[in-house]
């Protein structure tokens, strides 16, 4: 009697599948180093617009929280056509590579990030400014104390954005293409073997990606009791 494709989906995942091991290990190196590089430069970029008043701060602003509701496949779609032979950056040959699906999928993370940095170091900022101004700290010299001190909520934030790349579809499949064992991640594989028939594999990596989903949202959550105890 043959396994159904939910019980199959349960072996691969047990018997760790070389298929399904490789597809998620690319989904996770694609997905961490997008969140790793939005952090790095959404995080500093969401202190400076929190601190300083310039002109132009508020369309500054204003664009980054739109970019948060930004379509992954328009941004599947300009970054395609910044990759592409005709592009500005077509002689680098970085299109259908996983080099390509970190760029879009930073460009996806980095106003979340950036747009909770700016949120919460501004308030951050107004309770404490006197108290950093009395020991000498300027606000550029605050920035470091600040993201410190704000850390388990840009964690929350961080976290948030790992959950939005890894369940991306349709940027990815633009500029990757789902070549197999190159550019195949979890969604795009998902999508191709259900259409397939090959539903123990989708299932499969279905099961981990919901996983994955839950093991975020639990973070987010302790993280977020931990807050409270600590300002409470």
């Amino acid at each position: 009697m043959d396994e159904n494709p939910l019980t199959q989906a349960f072996r691969l995942i047990l018997e760790l599948d070389p298929a399904l091991v490789g597809i998620v290990s690319l989904s996770l190196k694609v997905s961490l180093s997008a969140v790793a590089v939005a952090a790095v430069l959404g995080l500093p970029l969401g202190a400076l617009l929190a601190l300083y008043r310039f002109r132009g701060r508020g369309a500054a602003v204003a664009s980054l929280n739109a970019l948060m509701g930004l379509p992954p496949v328009v941004a599947g779609l300009m970054i395609y056509l910044l990759l592409s032979r005709a592009g500005p950056l077509g002689s680098l040959g970085l299109l259908f590579t996983p080099t390509a699906m970190i760029i879009v999928q930073t460009l996806l993370v980095f106003p979340i990030i950036a747009a909770l940095a700016r949120q919460v170091i501004e308030d951050l900022w107004d309770e404490y400014r006197e108290q950093l101004q009395s020991l000498g700290s300027g606000r550029l010299r605050a920035i470091p104390t600040l993201l410190w001190d704000a850390r388990f909520s840009l964690v929350t934030g961080v976290l948030a954005g790992f959950g939005r790349a890894s369940a991306e579809v349709g940027a990815v499949l633009i500029v990757g293409g789902n070549i197999d064992g190159v550019t195949r991640v979890m969604t795009t594989a998902i999508a191709l073997e259900t259409s397939r028939g090959n539903l123990a594999l989708a299932l499969g990596l279905g099961i981990v990606l919901m996983l994955l989903g839950l093991l975020i949202n639990i973070s987010i959550y302790v993280i977020g009791e931990q807050t409270k105890r600590r300002l409470g």
